[in-house]
């Protein structure tokens, strides 16, 4: 038998996280800013706030009475997001490093400050 990926186990690292401000570096939203709303790390995507938007056709429901069509956020690859520094206001590379208290942080290696 061949080996098998594990499904338990598909976890990826990842560079951005729920709530960073993130820098598209290519596609129809190049150029832009926003704020990460969610990462789906399975699929190796995140969705960026009023970014990449896209049309759907919605039938009718209970949360929707009128159905019609409705924008909403794609998904981007993560490989076409960087971190934006605020203070320098450029995309940025992360680096980890720990402190003397033995937490463990991101920080840009741009500025050299730590990312919250």
């Amino acid at each position: 038998m061949g080996t098998q990926i594990n499904n338990i186990d598909n976890r990826t690292k990842m560079h951005v996280k729920k709530g960073d401000t993130v820098y598209i570096v290519s596609g129809k939203d190049k150029g832009k800013t926003g704020k990460v709303l969610k990462v789906l790390r399975a699929r190796n995507r995140a969705l960026v706030e009023n970014l990449n938007m896209v049309k759907r056709h919605q039938r009718p429901s209970q949360t929707n009475p009128t159905g019609g069509i409705v924008e909403k956020e794609a998904s981007i690859h993560i490989s076409n997001l960087m971190i934006y520094d605020q203070t320098e206001k450029k995309p940025t590379r992360i680096g980890h490093k720990t402190l003397s208290t033995g937490e463990k942080v991101r920080f840009s290696k741009r500025s050299g400050e730590e990312i919250k």
